[in-house]
């Protein structure tokens, strides 16, 4: 009898942990590569079409002012993807995530099943310590997208070794996911992680994607900033990024590279799409909270500049849109909030109790209506050649190797174009920031001075400079932008 108590104890208890999973939601975790905030039909673009990623947004809740801390060094992808999977500050986690907990890790480890595909710029040892299942894993920075070389995780918790995808980027990623999601029948929550390599360059959107903004067939406005070339000297004029089109840039060539970036934009909705109808079929939906953001955003003629090495609103900011259950539909906030603050958000919504320096806040709170918001002011930075603060209104970047200072309005002036540091009316303004700035170095560990004792040169011009093609850039690219009528 004593035996039959304790089976029929057990089982109860058994039943009791199943139903406590099922009730906590599953996580699907959709991010784009390079996705400027306003880039989404359903915020305001409507020259841009992105039907399945505005139905997110209708049935969930927004952050308008969601943005990347920067980095430490070239590349953007990689640190905005570390501080993400680890929920840490910049100058506190290690780019390969080694010894760090990182989201996956500690999902799995508390009764989830974890699943990723696409890109992962964070070294292999990290995704096969934060995933139990993979599929068509990208290890990397950026690829062809016909020819992207993906791997598996195998059941051993190993990678296969790396073969070239058969499709786009884009789809090869959505099919991995949808296959996931279509065999996940566990009684334990989910967390899939769907990373596309899109709309980073090359941008070779495919299809009617390629025609869809062609100039002549569509005149795409250019950016409100657009400018044939920086100002000033910031100290990354000639980058990888940079040398995608020629200086000065012009009306034509911008609008060209525009058309492409949203071809890819429109091209990866549909993706979007195919994976969220996938959802809706496995049953799934009902239990599941899915997240859509980027890991940054990027010029793209705004500025004169083409890339995301710089502080402007641009390039830092990316869109977020949570929807599921418990999220209030057709929401938003334009509350200060970094991607980093997703870990800890996640975990509330898991029920996980967040690894000890985690340094993100949730926005559960923020969501929910309880609070306002989690910070009152935002820090970004990229190298050791600019620093920026923002509180709710004023902006402030600090450019230390030419002593230059810029301070914009943004209520007045959300394109950034009129600095305010030369105004003497704003003098106390600018010296509130300059204090604040140093807060949050001191607050990060960021030891940057804000002065140079031998000042580079803020002057530049570079008119007809030479530029060579990275090792991705298909030859349709390296024609039309390197070799053809629009390369000088």
């Amino acid at each position: 009898m004593k035996r039959l108590f304790l089976a029929v104890a057990t089982l109860s208890v058994m039943a009791g942990s199943v139903v406590e999973a099922a009730r906590r939601p599953n996580i699907l975790f959709l991010f784009a590569d390079d996705q400027r905030a306003d880039t989404v039909a359903a915020y305001g673009n409507r020259h841009i079409k992105t039907p399945h990623i505005d139905r997110l947004v209708h049935a969930g809740f927004s952050f308008h002012r969601n943005y990347c801390m920067g980095s430490t060094h070239g590349a953007v992808c990689q640190p905005s993807r570390a501080m993400l999977m680890s929920g840490r500050t910049l100058w506190r986690v290690p780019m390969n995530l080694k010894g760090v907990p990182i989201l996956p890790e500690v999902l799995g480890r508390n009764g989830y099943v974890t699943f990723g595909t696409g890109k992962w710029h964070n070294r292999a040892e990290s995704f096969i310590r934060g995933f139990q299942n993979g599929r068509a894993v990208f290890i990397g920075g950026m690829s062809n997208h016909l020819k992207v070389p993906i791997r598996d995780l195998t059941s051993d918790g190993k990678l296969t070794p790396p073969r070239p995808a058969r499709k786009f980027s884009s789809e090869v990623f959505a099919d991995a996911a949808i296959e996931f999601l279509e065999g996940h029948k566990e009684d334990k929550p989910f967390f899939a992680y769907v990373s596309f390599s899109s709309p980073h360059d090359p941008r070779q959107p495919p299809g009617k994607y390629a025609e869809m903004y062609k100039p002549g067939r569509v005149q795409l406005p250019l950016p409100a900033n657009f400018m044939p070339q920086h100002p000033f000297h910031n100290g990354w004029m000639v980058g990888r990024d940079e040398s995608l089109a020629a200086w000065p840039r012009t009306r034509q060539v911008i609008r060209s590279q525009l058309g492409e970036y949203y071809g890819m934009i429109s091209h990866l909705d549909e993706q979007v799409g195919r994976v969220l109808a996938a959802l809706r079929a496995s049953g799934h939906a009902r239990n599941t909270i899915v997240v859509y953001t980027a890991d940054h955003g990027l010029a793209v003629g705004s500025h004169g500049l083409l890339g995301k090495q710089n502080l402007y609103e641009h390039s830092m900011r990316a869109p977020l849109v949570i929807s599921g259950p418990g999220i209030p539909r057709g929401k938003s906030s334009n509350s200060l909030a970094y991607l980093y603050d997703l870990f800890p958000t996640i975990c509330s919504w898991a029920g996980v109790t967040v690894p000890g320096k985690v340094e993100g806040h949730s926005l559960a709170g923020v969501i929910r209506g309880e609070e306002p918001g989690v910070r009152k002011s935002l820090f970004t930075t990229y190298e050791d050649l600019m620093r920026a603060v923002r509180d709710d209104r004023f902006k402030l970047i600090r450019y230390p190797q030419i002593n230059h200072t810029q301070l914009f309005d943004l209520a007045e002036d959300p394109h950034e174009l009129k600095n305010l540091a030369g105004d003497s009316s704003q003098a106390g303004r600018l010296e509130r920031m300059m204090t604040l700035l140093e807060d949050w170095q001191a607050r990060t560990g960021d030891k940057t001075p804000h002065t140079s004792k031998n000042p580079k040169p803020k002057a530049i011009d570079l008119t007809g400079r030479r530029r060579k093609p990275d090792r991705h850039q298909p030859d349709g690219i390296i024609r039309k932008y390197f070799s053809g009528p629009t390369a000088r």
